[in-house]
């Protein structure tokens, strides 16, 4: 079969380059009246593709990788990378195709194609200039909530005069504002756009953050914990709106796993930072966690402020003083992105990325109670060690450890953490599999507390840091979930919500967490460890319960589509009312 011509760019070098490159052989059956899995919500649909359209890739993208491979290792970098999808069908575009207010509908084009090498390179060009800066932000959000640990470490809660009851009520009113602020705050950038809201929310989060340097008393505490809240409630489900734009949902997680990698890394030069910092304590007769408070606050606000100039609103809007009046791409790699991002889920280009949700929609996407289970798995699956993380440097210092040893002792903890972040987040996505790592960590979890909990307070103090350290440092599963609840949304509507449902039920569970441990239990927390014990092993079940859920899902709705015709089949995208996760050639993740 010959080559079909690649339809035109304005980038003719590129252009004529790739047309006279060799191109995929694919057998003519292969692309005319075939039958393809995955083409369109994991179901086998049949395409009609034109004989005389350009061809399309000869295989799908590898499944698997940790940063830029996107294709199998024995690939011609110069053969077609385009995949085959609904759009290749002209009947079927018709249903499919961006609504006409898409922002990037200018580049959208059914018979564009590309290759492997200039995917890889494009992929390559995302990642540097989007996903980079978002974990930059991420750390930033990290540092301004996170550093509350080492200011404990510094006796803050003395200095104050608090208990670790006032302690334990500043961080549950700190997680019922973000909470209540995730489905607002996510509304207000489906509105304005994450990339004007989103720099809003670190200045707002940055300045709250360094006027914790003149607190007082327990009232100005709880304020600022609460302001706190209400800044960043939102903020980790708009970045992961964000990277949607730009990324598949193949590469989406593991994105996400180095969103969360850079949490990690955040709360590594926290310790560092905090370990000088500390050490002005008397510097103008003020505490070492006050500095600790205003200068990571200032370090914040300067992210924030970047952040306007830094954020394009979309892949085809990159020009700008600041970003350069040609933008960061070519037409031809805008093109590029905005196809393979719809070839990958035509469901993106259902709305305007500054559309707003009307309630209408809002209640929709909320009792979609097919991701409920997700939702749940959010609700439990951090209790059984966030307890232990939430009072690790407290812990350290009553078992005897100082400000300084206590600060550096935190370190190994993060790099574990990150090791074994991306361990399993790499080892779900070359499996295709969610629950049982989700059950695997927790396991790790158990085998761990039910030596803390035997511990006494005669048992020496570097084998309880040691388990504390290994109990921390479990493979999270936290950056899986995200990418698992934006893949069985299966629209931009319920994508926007599903994030901030599934963060503001992590926030209940930082809630519950934060009463698992009382002051009438300390030092050692038996009761409370008693509990994470049969948290730990209730998360088990959970995780197991919810892969069985979404098998059953499956099957019910593999009998009733291999029920229908092959024309009904072929009917159902054009005449359907179903949306979302709800249409029958959807298939879930599990």
């Amino acid at each position: 079969m010959s080559a079909h011509s690649v339809t035109s760019s304005p980038d003719d070098t590129a252009e004529k380059h790739f047309a006279s490159e060799k191109t995929a052989s694919v057998d003519d059956s292969s692309l005319y009246s075939a039958e393809y899995d995955s083409v369109y919500g994991g179901t086998a649909v049949k395409l009609n593709v034109p004989a005389d359209w350009p061809e399309l890739a000869s295989h799908e993208p590898k499944k698997y990788y940790f940063w830029n491979i996107s294709r199998k290792s024995d690939t011609d970098l110069d053969q077609i990378a385009t995949q085959v999808s609904v759009f290749d069908d002209p009947e079927k575009e018709v249903q499919a195709r961006p609504i006409e207010t898409y922002e990037n509908i200018h580049r959208y084009d059914p018979k564009f194609r590309w290759s492997w090498r200039e995917e890889r390179s494009v992929v390559r060009k995302v990642d540097w200039r989007i996903m980079v800066w978002c974990g930059i932000m991420f750390m930033a959000l990290q540092l301004d909530r996170g550093n509350i640990s080492q200011a404990v470490a510094d006796n803050f809660l003395t200095d104050l005069g608090f208990t670790t009851n006032v302690f334990n009520n500043g961080n549950t009113i700190f997680k019922v504002f973000f909470l209540v602020c995730e489905v607002p705050s996510q509304l207000v950038s489906k509105k304005l756009g994450p990339d004007v809201w989103i720099p809003i929310q670190m200045t707002g989060w940055s300045l709250v953050a360094l006027s914790q340097f003149w607190l007082k008393d327990e009232a100005g505490f709880y304020i600022t914990r609460a302001l706190l809240g209400a800044w960043e409630g939102g903020f980790i489900a708009d970045i992961c709106l964000y990277l949607s734009y730009f990324y598949t949902s193949i590469e989406l997680p593991v994105r996400l796993a180095y969103f969360w990698a850079a949490l990690t890394c955040s709360d590594i030069i926290a310790s560092f930072l905090a370990f000088g910092i500390l050490r002005m304590r008397g510097v103008l007769g003020r505490e070492g966690w006050r500095w600790l408070f205003l200068i990571e606050g200032c370090i914040t606000i300067c992210i924030g402020i970047t952040s306007f100039f830094v954020m394009p609103p979309s892949p085809t809007a990159t020009a700008s003083f600041f970003r350069g009046k040609n933008g960061w791409f070519t037409v031809r790699e805008e093109k590029i992105i905005v196809n393979r991002v719809l070839r990958d889920d035509p469901a993106k280009g259902g709305m305007h990325n500054r559309q707003a949700l009307d309630w209408k929609m809002l209640w929709k996407s909320m009792t979609d109670l097919d991701l409920w289970p997700i939702y749940i798995i959010g609700l439990v699956f951090g209790m059984s060690s966030a307890s232990v993380d939430t009072y690790l440097t407290l812990t350290l210092r009553n078992v005897g450890f100082t400000t300084l040893q206590t600060t550096l002792l935190v370190l190994p903890k993060q790099f574990l953490s990150l090791a074994t972040l991306l361990t399993i987040t790499y080892a779900s996505q070359r499996t295709d599999q969610r629950s049982y790592f989700g059950a695997l960590a927790q396991t790790w979890v158990l085998a761990c507390l039910i030596p803390l909990r035997l511990f006494t307070k005669q048992s020496n103090r570097w084998a309880k840091y040691a388990v504390t350290t290994i109990i921390i440092g479990h493979p999270s599963t936290h950056a899986i979930q995200v990418g698992w609840t934006s893949r069985n949304s299966n629209s931009v509507r319920t994508r926007t919500v599903s994030a901030a449902m599934y963060n503001m039920f992590c926030q209940l569970s930082g809630i519950v967490s934060s009463y698992i441990y009382r002051a009438d239990d300390a030092p050692l927390y038996n009761r409370g460890n008693s509990s994470l014990i049969g948290i730990a092993a209730m998360n088990i079940v959970v995780y197991i319960l919810v892969k069985v859920y979404y098998v059953y899902r499956n099957k019910q709705r593999d009998r009733v589509w291999n029920a229908m015709t092959l024309e009904e089949r072929t009917a159902y995208p054009l005449t359907t009312k179903d949306e979302g996760s709800r249409r029958l050639d959807f298939r879930f993740a599990s």
